[in-house]
């Protein structure tokens, strides 16, 4: 009975729906004791074994949340049709159908556009969402556990954290994201951010239970609000100090997290590329629906209703750039894959936007600015002599620490000669290190019926609770004057490059309470370690290439300023101004902006005023990009533009990240810059060549419209036309960007393009109108009955133009001349262009109203289309010189 009551209760805790993260923290109420809540869900302290993780894996499913999972492709196909340019053209094809259901020409070739942008949109955006999920898979999240061997052995493993099921025996320490919902075991110093799920930035204490902690206040906000309970930790949280073990009692969907992202599966917050391309697509809309009334009521007077609206809808057709999805998805998912092939992976297609924009990079000094390979230089006394004392406690203090070993701790461990030491001690307990302490401890017993407390620690936080220091064989008071001079000997370290930490004890008589930070006091000072992390021979490069291209760097770590200092020297880092945690914790934001315009480097700092540093960036108006891996990076990575992270950071960093380095390196992201500023680029280039073209095209037909006793153009012809340059216009995100652009960042401004497309749109226009009066009075194409001759004549320049402003917009420089494009671009185009004009002497030509020109002609035309390229390098120049800007 006990047993079925239990399981009844488990069902509470795995229960499904909004309230079950609630129902999950008041049914773990019941259980006061360990005994009884690992019995409730069929599991022990030495963890699940093979056949019981199977049958949960089946029951529960993976340890997903919703949005985590990319769309079936029936879904993405169709949300490929969910775009206003696509939904404009059906609306055109079922109006012609209805209008003339005899010739069905124009709805076929409608909807050979529209199938041609849907299938290829669905291609890439379906190609890009599988090549998303691989490349996640590399930077995958693990978790520690207890689980059972085949051989019935309990043994700690690393899993992927989506085979976590409810049973599981999770161990936690700093660094850890909480992998699912879980109730505490044991824990020690445990400190959890839940930011993720209140927005509260300071960490809070979890505890692990027993009957005392478990009291009326527990009982009380366990109904008013989970997430104050002490002692259960949610899925999503981080740990920032701390250890624990904990079983697991809620997976995926059915965790508190879990319910949320249910409810928001599929709803993104926009960029602000999102905004920019769904500005521009309203504007040529809303240009649609002037325009094309005005043409509906010329033709109509003149020719009749049905042939008007025929003409109008081909118009509007015409205007409709139905490729815009198709490019946008295919440049950002080409740049995705190019920067994987640089060691980059975009976790989110449109931070390669922000990528390009980005003017300001934040970064640690770990690893980026220098080797990442810490070693021991020196161990000292207090007095800068030599002393195996401070290397063998600092040894101690590494081996026995459970938290997250840094590098320097790995770099005390490297001295294998003091293993002996440890064989002397076993460890009573631990001290984790947390940021505002800025060290940490281990309790050690050898058996001599004394506890030894050793400290590791940065240099002013040791020395305030140290009370003594050891001098040769004599314990001395510790003056204030002592102080000042050990201070000024690690300074002297700091200034050659090394990294210090002092190391402390303390004797004292075994105690039946649990260690904790008050213990930390009356300490006798040691000595010192040093350690040295030399620059990357390439970060001097880097640094330069990335100014080359317009991104400033600063240098935003929590390491000593004299140490920081002289590592950007020496990359070549501009160290006139710096400042300390410290220093800009007082200021206003007023006063941190005026101080973070002019300082480079930001030492000392604490998670919170990284954060700080970024949003006053931002506020300047400076598009950001934060490198961090480390837990104390994870607020400044999510208030970042873009926040760029490792694959070997701590969970936190990597979750919190637009984009994974595989590789640490500035030049890798130098090359990201680079290449998310060809994807703008590229995406900008259609954009305006489009509209600028769509609006010199509309122009001369409503022109042309006014005058003409017939249609400049059968409405056939006009879908043909326009059919032709959207094929031209696929090759585009293969095109490469002058250097010139790529010096500088490139952020969206939906305002230029409307004034782009007025300035530049009617250059065509002027040879429109010239191309009319060569027909008209030269080729005697001024009556109906040559109307065939005229259209084709224009159909022919039309397209040409049209084409061929793809290389007057894709540079500021002279095409051809200056700069040509890249070899995909030429060969489409030129494919067109000799498609267009071979076309009227075809049969499908004849067939959609079309005739054969004069010879004669071509060379008219060849003069119109050299005086057009020189009109428009004249309006270019001018454009750019009055606005300062081309793309």
């Amino acid at each position: 009975m006990m047993k079925q009551s239990n399981q009844a209760a488990v069902g509470k805790v795995a229960g499904k729906g909004a309230a079950a993260p609630v129902r999950a923290a008041v049914a773990l109420e019941a259980f006061r004791h360990n005994e009884a809540l690992l019995a409730a869900l069929d599991t022990t302290l030495a963890g699940l074994n093979e056949e019981q993780i199977a049958e949960r894996l089946d029951r529960d499913g993976a340890n997903e949340v919703s949005h985590e999972k990319p769309p079936h492709w029936t879904r993405q196909l169709l949300r490929a049709f969910k775009n206003p340019f696509i939904i404009v053209l059906l609306i055109l094809a079922v109006v012609q159908i209805f209008v003339s259901p005899d010739d069905l020409s124009g709805p076929v070739i409608i909807g050979v556009m529209v199938s041609i942008s849907v299938l290829l949109s669905f291609t890439q955006e379906y190609r890009s969402s599988r090549a998303a999920e691989n490349l996640k898979a590399m930077v995958r999240n693990t978790a520690t556990v207890t689980r059972k061997a085949s051989d019935g052995h309990s043994e700690r493993i690393e899993v992927p954290v989506g085979e976590l099921v409810a049973g599981d025996i999770v161990h936690l320490a700093a660094g850890d994201m909480v992998p699912a919902d879980m109730r505490l075991l044991t824990a020690k110093d445990l400190f959890i951010s839940q930011a993720i799920l209140t927005g509260e930035s300071l960490p809070v204490e979890k505890l692990a239970p027993t009957v005392a902690q478990i009291n009326e206040h527990d009982q009380k906000v366990s109904h008013d609000n989970p997430l104050d309970l002490t002692t259960i930790c949610y899925m999503g949280t981080n740990v920032v100090s701390g250890t624990a073990s904990a079983v697991v009692v809620s997976t995926g969907s059915r965790t508190y997290l879990g319910s949320i992202a249910r409810t928001l599966t599929g709803q993104r917050v926009q960029t602000s590329f999102d905004r920019g391309v769904k500005s521009v697509s309203w504007l040529l809309i809303r240009f649609m629906l002037v325009m094309v009334p005005i043409v509906l009521g010329i033709q109509w007077v003149k020719h009749g209703f049905f042939e008007a609206l025929l003409f109008a809808l081909s118009v509007a057709v015409g205007l409709t750039p139905e490729m815009l999805p198709l490019i946008v998805t295919a440049n950002l998912a080409k740049g995705a894959i190019a920067m994987s092939k640089r060691k980059v992976v975009v976790k989110r297609l449109n931070a390669i936007q922000n990528f390009g924009a980005m003017d300001v990079l934040c970064t640690d000094k770990t690893g980026t600015l220098t080797l990442d390979k810490i070693v021991l230089e020196r161990h000292l006394d207090l007095n800068g002599e030599e002393s195996e004392d401070a290397l063998e406690y600092g040894y101690l203090n590494s081996h026995f620490q459970t938290g997250l070993k840094n590098l320097m701790d790995k770099a005390v461990l490297a001295h294998r000669d003091l293993e002996g030491s440890v064989a002397r001690y076993r460890v009573v307990d631990e001290i984790p290190f947390d940021f505002q302490r800025r060290r940490m401890s281990v309790v050690l017993a050898n058996g001599d019926g004394q506890h030894l407390l050793i400290c590791k620690g940065a240099v002013e936080e040791m020395l305030a609770i140290c009370t003594s220091e050891r001098d040769g064989d004599n314990i001395v008071p510790m003056t204030d004057e002592r102080r000042r001079e050990i201070k000024a000997m690690t300074r002297h370290l700091n200034e050659d490059g090394l990294r210090v930490l002092v190391v402390a004890i303390k004797h004292e008589p075994p105690i039946t309470h649990t260690y904790g930070v008050k213990d930390e006091s009356e300490m006798i000072a040691i000595g010192c370690l040093a350690f040295l992390d030399p620059p990357k021979d390439s970060a001097a490069t880097a640094i330069a290439a990335l100014h080359h291209h317009g991104v400033e760097v600063k240098v935003i770590t929590g390491d000593n300023e004299a140490v920081t200092r002289k590592i950007c020297r020496e990359v070549g880092l501009d160290v006139t101004h710096s400042a300390q945690g410290r220093d800009i914790e007082p200021l206003d934001d007023a006063a941190l902006d005026e101080m973070v315009k002019r300082t480079t480097i930001f030492a000392k700092m604490s998670p919170l005023q990284k954060a700080r540093v970024v949003k006053s960036l931002q506020r300047q108006g400076h598009t950001v990009g934060f490198l961090g891996d480390g837990i104390n990076d994870a607020p400044a990575l999510r208030e970042a533009d873009v926040g760029i992270s490792v694959d070997t950071a701590t969970d936190i960093a990597k979750e919190s990240a637009d984009i994974i380095l595989l590789e640490k390196n500035l030049m890798v992201l130098e090359e990201g810059v680079v290449e998310g500023r060809i994807t703008f680029g590229n995406i900008m280039k259609y954009i305006k060549m489009t509209a600028s073209s769509n609006f010199g095209n509309v122009l001369s037909m409503l022109i042309a419209s006014a005058f003409l006793p017939f249609l400049p153009m059968l409405p056939l012809q006009v879908l043909v036309l326009n059919l032709l340059y959207d094929i031209s216009q696929l090759s585009i995100p293969f095109d490469r960007m002058d250097d010139e652009y790529l010096r500088k960042p490139r952020k969206w401004d939906a305002g230029d393009i409307g004034r782009f497309m007025v300035w530049i749109g009617p250059a065509s226009s002027v040879f429109d109108m010239t191309t009319f009066a060569l027909l008209w009075f030269v080729f005697g194409a001024n009556s109906s009955e040559h109307q065939s001759l005229f259209q084709s004549g224009w159909f022919i320049e039309s397209l040409l133009t049209q084409t061929l402003v793809v290389h007057m917009i894709r540079t500021r420089k002279i095409p051809f001349l200056q700069s040509s494009a890249a070899a995909p671009v030429l060969g489409l185009t030129t494919a067109i262009i000799v498609i267009g004009m071979i076309l009227p002497y075809t049969a499908i030509g004849t067939k959609i109203g079309m005739m054969e020109m004069p010879t004669v002609y071509f060379g008219w035309l060849a003069l119109t289309v050299l005086a057009y390229c020189a009109l428009t390098q004249v309006m270019k120049l001018v454009y750019i010189r009055r606005y300062g800007r081309w793309l």
